[in-house]
């Protein structure tokens, strides 16, 4: 199968010559780590047959959360502790979009606007569900930022992922209404202004440009009529990693890349070209900054209530099962064991599983394989 991988070892070396000191760091570590995951550069363990002496290696994977070959266990686990925390309640799925105009302050200051960006639309969302006439008490939320759309092309949004609800004054829930939340009308204007003001205060000396005050923000708010389940397992996979899968991955030739890709609203699956330098400028403009959190929770969602949302929980009536439980979505690996204490448990998921060579023999661990030096292209 074609990876990320493959281009960057054909076309990486190029890029970095042609961008040279321009790249950022991330950017080249995010290169080095996608390069190099699960070969030897990166060690691993080895086992062979017990039968006809076949070795098989097991390299260990580079842990980047832009990789698209890792996290598939970290994945599964964030989904079920997101089920975990889920009210018997109906969810609402929340869209806001960065103004274009804002595309050039959010590149160059990505910490700080992309933050700054999440805390206002919870805090928006927030103040508007406090109004008697829509919530009124206080509410969760679970915001998820992306930063591509579906031909990687820069454009950051962030999902909101929110209870129908929130509890008032005297510690008593109080349910929304089944298919509205919040004007949206309204959520864009609050949300505009707190980011203003947000921008005045972290960035005083950055230029905005004026008419970016003056227009309509895209906000979208709609009820998750496929479940809180759907839209988390939706999410999920990118959580953990960036905005593109390997299996979109059509052809790598003649320094093209081509991908597969789905307009919004349609099923059907279209193809786009790239030349390579292009491709690899879009996929590592979303590299994040180190430290920075795009999954944040707000509200009754924050680690704080925890207590509040078992109360809650214990208190409403628990939905019908679910007919297909949460787990890993499509594409994202199964999670590994877990490893115990218990000395007749195997060290690797490798270990006793039949010979791909012989078919009769069982591979048995055999010793650490230290990791090689990175060697460029």
């Amino acid at each position: 199968m074609l990876e990320v991988a493959h281009i960057i070892h054909r076309y990486g070396g190029e890029y970095l010559e042609r961008y040279g000191d321009r790249i950022p760091v991330r950017h080249r570590r995010a290169m080095h780590d996608i390069l190099t995951c699960r070969t030897p550069a990166r060690g691993g363990h080895a086992f062979t047959c017990d039968r006809c002496g076949h070795r098989v290696f097991a390299y260990h994977s580079c842990h980047n959360r832009h990789c698209p070959k890792c996290h598939g266990r970290h994945t599964a686990q964030w989904l079920v502790r997101q089920e975990a925390d889920l009210l018997p309640v109906g969810y609402f799925h929340v869209v806001t979009t960065v103004p274009r105009e804002l595309h050039a302050v959010s590149r160059s200051h990505q910490k700080i606007v992309y933050g700054l960006f999440m805390k206002a639309t919870a805090e928006s969302l927030m103040t508007l569900a406090a109004d008697p006439r829509y919530v009124g008490g206080r509410i969760g939320v679970t915001a998820i930022l992306h930063t591509w759309g579906r031909t990687l092309n820069y454009h950051p949004h962030v999902h909101c992922l929110v209870p129908g609800g929130g509890v008032d004054a005297d510690g008593r829930w109080r349910e929304a209404r089944k298919n509205f939340f919040v004007p949206v009308r309204a959520l864009s204007v609050i949300l505009r202004a707190k980011v203003r003001d947000a921008l005045a205060r972290e960035l005083p000396d950055v230029h905005v440009p004026s008419r970016v005050w003056r227009k309509k923000w895209v906000v979208h708010c709609k009820p998750a009529l496929q479940g809180a389940r759907t839209v988390l397992g939706y999410l999920g996979r990118y959580v953990h990693r960036v905005a593109l899968a390997n299996s979109r991955l059509v052809a790598i030739d003649d320094g093209q890349v081509t991908f597969r890709y789905q307009r919004c609203g349609e099923s059907a699956w279209q193809t786009m070209t790239l030349g390579a330098m292009e491709f690899l400028r879009r996929f590592l403009q979303h590299v994040l900054p180190k430290g920075l959190h795009k999954v944040r929770h707000y509200g009754l969602c924050h680690w704080s209530q925890r207590q509040t949302l078992r109360r809650l929980q214990q208190q409403r009536p628990a939905p019908p099962p679910s007919a297909e439980p949460i787990g890993p979505p499509q594409g994202v690996g199964k999670p590994q064991p877990t490893p115990t204490a218990d000395p007749t448990t195997p060290r690797h998921p490798l270990e006793g599983q039949p010979c791909p060579a012989c078919r009769n023999g069982t591979l048995v661990y055999v010793c650490r394989v230290a990791p090689e030096p990175w060697k460029p292209p």
